[in-house]
């Protein structure tokens, strides 16, 4: 419950940011992988973000980065 929580924030977050045009619930889920991606990115660098704060940032950075990737592929939609 609390993951799903940070997951959507993080995922609101960068939809405000990327504009992704996405609903909530797959907010929830950009956050929840995000995170999951952004804390993987980071241990292979040596870092490491805790807490509920760290766990916001990584699923915000990681969600962006999802984000992006989808766009790359699939094409920006207006």
């Amino acid at each position: 419950m609390v993951g799903s929580l940070r997951g959507g924030l993080a995922g609101w977050l960068a939809e405000m940011i990327m504009k992704s045009g996405t609903g909530i619930f797959m907010n929830i889920i950009l956050g929840i992988i995000g995170a999951a991606l952004a804390n993987w990115l980071l241990g292979l660098f040596g870092m490491a973000l805790g807490g509920w704060i760290g766990y916001l940032i990584a699923g915000f950075i990681g969600a962006c980065i999802i984000i992006f990737l989808w766009r790359a592929i699939r094409g920006r939609r207006v």
